[in-house]
């Protein structure tokens, strides 16, 4: 190859890539850690360097100009060439000491990884832990996370998984409420009920239909994508929310929604990159996760 003929800095190719997946410089910054205005002086910077125009600037903010277009994909190949770089040197650390991003949902994050990350640091002082709550499934493959916490088992060849056992999920709702609905206790008392919803893709509602019950639409007057302001809204009397039984049990101002109804179960899965496996630091906090949610 002649090195010669690449006319651009790799770091500034990078600051395109991000902005372009982002969709706007701001979200890049905050994606990369770094300033906006230095962030935009990259992004300036290599379309000096490449002789092209690569972002539209308007009112509206950023869009791929025909010949960023063309650029991305083979810039978006350098990113994941650089991906499997960080992953295979990762993959070699043998020190425990540094840094571990740990995702998982909102609700696991909140009340089921504190107790866990509390005996990681006391056993292991020396491993910086970053938690990732979120509900969307996190790429591992780039580096966005190197442990998760799923539900499902991953099928992408370079993920390795462990199945850590079984959660089961409940109805509950507050005290009052329930006594607002008579204290129901068949699944046709609840046809009047509300529930609060999760988005507005109809899951929800199917999964619960399946389960017994005869809701439609009109049953889910409040929605929100974030799980824990979900539990929230139900611990306030709100209506009737879905949260795991460890969770709900735990709660002293709610209780279970037709305790007999059969409960909605769903695997645990730990998963991580196959060439972090390789990793001590990895390993140690994979099989302190394991541990600790196989009690569960």
């Amino acid at each position: 190859m002649d090195w010669r003929s690449v006319k651009f800095d790799w770091n500034r190719a990078r600051a395109f890539l991000v902005t372009a997946e982002e969709g706007s410089l701001s979200a890049a910054a905050r994606a990369l850690g770094m300033a906006q205005p230095t962030l935009g002086r990259q992004v300036d910077a290599l379309e000096t360097e490449l002789g092209v125009v690569l972002f539209e600037r308007g009112g509206r903010g950023l869009t791929l100009t025909p010949s960023g277009l063309e650029l991305l994909d083979h810039v978006r190949a350098m990113g994941d060439a650089a991906g499997r770089v960080s992953l295979s040197a990762s993959g070699q650390a043998q020190s425990i000491e540094g840094s571990i991003t740990i995702t998982a949902s909102e609700i696991y994050s909140a009340f089921l990884l504190p107790p866990i990350v509390a005996r990681l640091r006391r056993e292991q002082p020396g491993i910086e832990v970053e938690i990732v709550a979120s509900n969307a499934t996190i790429d591992l493959k780039r580096r966005e996370a190197d442990i998760a916490i799923r539900s499902f088992r991953p099928t992408q060849p370079d993920l390795i998984a462990r199945k850590i056992g079984e959660d089961v999920a409940r109805l509950y709702a507050s005290v009052e409420y329930l006594a607002g609905l008579g204290d129901p206790k068949t699944a046709d008392a609840l046809s009047q009920a509300d529930f609060i919803g999760f988005d507005t893709t109809g899951a929800m509602l199917d999964g619960l239909n399946r389960l017994g019950l005869s809701l439609t639409r009109k049953n889910f007057p409040v929605l929100t994508a974030n799980h824990l302001v979900h539990w929230e809204l139900a611990k306030a009397g709100v209506g009737i929310g879905i949260v795991p039984e460890s969770v709900g049990d735990a709660e002293p101002r709610v209780r279970r929604v037709l305790p007999d109804m059969q409960p909605m179960t769903f695997p645990i899965w730990l998963t991580t990159h196959r060439e972090l496996n390789t990793s001590r630091r990895v390993r140690v906090v994979f099989d302190i996760l394991a541990e600790e949610l196989g009690r569960k």
